[in-house]
């Protein structure tokens, strides 16, 4: 930033104040947002105020046209030295630059060219832009600085805005869904003893009055089946989780999440009710194809179809097809590392058996998965939370809706045996030991839980991973404010 600009600024803040006003006063009077004066121009006979910040400003002599920005939108402001006099004139356009903000009084009219404009009598300034707005000067090509610098993406890109107006809908759908169908909402510890309910390493934070060490939760699921033991049927929640894990496109360290439980009810119910949910969601936040029937997103280049029953598609199937090993078979860690060699895909010495297949399975299968659908019927080994499949007990009754090559939530028919879930604990405890730091831990007070019984149960969790893939972005540049290295 140049020295001079700043120098400048000071100057004309010190003018301002000079002349007595208030740089950043308390009170703002304003009688309509932007878009709502110019929506009710015709019924508007009476002076208004209208506030906002300068986005251009066009000094012509005695006059000067200038356009202010609300949220809602801008408007033009017609200023001249009749209107306000001229010692109120010349210290506007001497001091007032683009980027501040003012507050203006006067009456709506129409210019020669038919511009809805506000003729100004009176005008004070309501705060003071210290710094040039880069779309005005030099502009922010790095997409590293708009990220970290969000609220100048924000300003300067209009596109931008519009995301997170859209990610409002897209959380908002969802929490109208799910409350429309009789399911609860509720806030659940951030801090927990252990955390639980998906494979992914924590943050672990230090509580100084009870001189503990907490988790970060890396998931909802835990709290939320408590509730189910303690009698609630249908409960959902929407938060923020952590997992410290690595950047990339569907990855962040911190993000919002939402899971829902429901008991009595079963994998079969889940699906249905998911596949209605995603309906919405893309319908609300994309928009409906013109034909009013088809919902259609891009994605890289390629037409996603919402519309229409997802088809399902069997893990174990889907497997063997793309890697030829049929997991119905008592398959070895050694052979799947020898097929992962085979592949040239890399993996850690410290995979167990469940991190192998699922390491393959999203090398291979994963990546021809592109239009949306369910997959189903998931390996043991990588569902520790998930009930048995009583057809075959090498699965469990696990899916997941999957598009655009990517997971987009997980759910499954609960496991609700305490003692079955004590066992899948222990082996993922034995996973953690040789090194797996993803592997789940042992929570006694879970298992403790589950013996008062819990209902069978249908569960699902996504994040605003769906999000990012309906606005074709990676999930970073649809976070308002991401987690970023240091410059």
């Amino acid at each position: 930033m140049r020295k001079d600009i700043i120098k400048t600024k000071l100057d004309k803040l010190e003018n301002l104040k000079r002349a007595g006003m208030e740089v950043y006063p308390e009170k703002v009077e304003r009688s309509f947002a932007n878009s709502e004066a110019l929506d009710k121009f015709d019924n508007i006979k009476d002076k208004i105020f209208l506030a906002g910040r300068i986005r251009s400003l066009r000094p012509m002599g005695k006059s000067a046209f200038v356009h202010i920005e609300d949220e809602s939108g801008k408007i033009q402001l017609f200023l001249s030295e009749k209107n306000i006099g001229k010692e109120k004139y010349k210290l506007f356009v001497k001091n007032i630059e683009i980027g501040d903000f003012i507050q203006a009084e006067g009456n709506l009219f129409k210019t020669k060219t038919g511009e809805k404009t506000l003729e100004v009598n009176d005008w004070k300034i309501l705060s003071k832009n210290m710094r040039p707005i880069p779309a005005e000067y030099y502009g922010i090509k790095d997409t590293e600085e708009l990220l970290r610098k969000r609220y100048l993406d924000i300003l300067i890109n209009p596109e931008t805005k519009e995301i997170f107006k859209k990610k409002n809908v897209f959380w908002q759908t969802v929490r109208n869904f799910l409350s429309e169908r009789g399911f609860l909402e509720t806030q659940t510890p951030v801090l927990e003893n252990v955390p639980g309910g998906a494979e992914a390493r924590p943050f672990i934070t230090r509580h100084n009055i009870l001189s503990r060490d907490f988790y970060l939760r890396i998931s909802l699921e835990l709290s939320l089946k408590k509730l189910l033991i303690g009698g609630y049927e249908k409960v959902f929640e929407i938060g923020r989780v952590f997992r410290n894990e690595g950047i990339d496109r569907e990855h962040l360290q911190e993000f919002d999440h939402m899971e829902f439980y429901w008991a009595y009810a079963d994998m079969e119910k889940g699906m249905e009710l998911v596949e209605k949910m995603f309906k919405a969601i893309v319908k609300n936040v994309a928009g409906v194809q013109n034909d009013g029937k088809k919902l259609i997103t891009k994605h890289r280049g390629k037409e996603i179809i919402w519309s229409g029953s997802f088809p399902r598609l069997d893990y174990f199937e889907e497997f063997k097809k793309e890697t030829g090993i049929d997991l119905n078979k008592n398959i070895s860690v050694e052979n799947l590392k020898e097929k992962a060699d085979g592949l040239e895909i890399k993996y850690k010495d410290s995979y167990g058996k469940g991190r192998m297949i699922d390491t393959l399975y999203k090398k291979t299968v994963r990546k021809k998965l592109i239009q949306p659908c369910f997959l189903t019927g998931h390996p043991i080994e990588v569902s520790p939370l998930a009930k048995k499949d009583p057809d075959n007990p090498k699965k469990v009754l696990r899916f997941q809706p999957v598009a655009c090559q990517s997971e987009l939530g997980n759910g499954f028919s609960e496991l609700n045996d305490p003692l079955e879930q004590r066992k899948r604990f222990e082996e993922q405890m034995k996973l953690r030991k040789a090194g797996d730091e993803e592997a789940q831990m042992m929570s006694e007070d879970f298992v403790e839980a589950l013996e008062y019984g819990m209902p069978p149960a249908a569960g699902f969790g996504m994040s605003e991973r769906l999000f990012a893939i309906l606005m074709d972005r990676p999930v970073r540049e649809t976070v308002i404010f991401p987690p970023m290295k240091e410059k």
